[in-house]
C-alpha cells in the first residue's frame, strides 16, 4: 500500500512540476487528469507532502476550484505561498488568484496527447 501512495504522489508530482511559472491549477483538475475526478483530496495531501520531495514541487500554483490559497496554511509562514505567487506574476487578493480563468492550468487539456 505504501508503494501505491508513493508511486500516486509522484504521478501528481510530475503533474505539478510542469505547471508554468505564473499559472495555477485545481487540486480537482489535477485528480481528473489522473483519472481520479473525486480525489481532490488525495492531491492535497500529496501536496502536504511535498516539501521533501526531489525535484522540487511547486506546490504553491496548486489552489482549489475558485483559485483560493486553501493550501497555504501548510507553508511556513502562511504568507509563502502568496510571496510565492506574486513573484511569480500572479496577483492575490483575499487569499484568491486575481484572473483565476485567465491563468487556470488545465493538465487534461496541456498534456493531451
Amino acid at each position: 500500500m505504501a508503494q501505491d501512495k508513493e508511486d500516486l504522489y509522484e504521478l501528481i508530482y510530475q503533474i505539478v512540476r510542469k505547471i508554468p511559472k505564473g499559472r495555477v491549477t485545481s487540486y480537482g483538475a489535477i485528480a481528473a487528469a489522473i483519472g481520479a475526478k473525486s480525489g481532490a483530496r488525495v492531491v492535497g495531501y500529496a501536496m502536504f507532502s511535498a516539501g521533501s520531495a526531489k525535484p522540487k514541487v511547486p506546490a504553491h500554483r496548486v489552489v482549489n476550484r475558485t483559485g483560493l490559497l486553501t493550501g497555504k496554511h501548510h507553508f511556513n509562514p502562511p504568507s509563502k505561498m502568496q510571496e510565492l505567487l506574486e513573484k511569480e506574476g500572479v496577483r492575490v487578493s483575499d487569499d484568491k488568484v486575481v484572473d483565476f480563468k485567465r491563468l487556470f492550468w488545465d493538465p487534461a487539456i496541456e498534456l493531451a496527447p
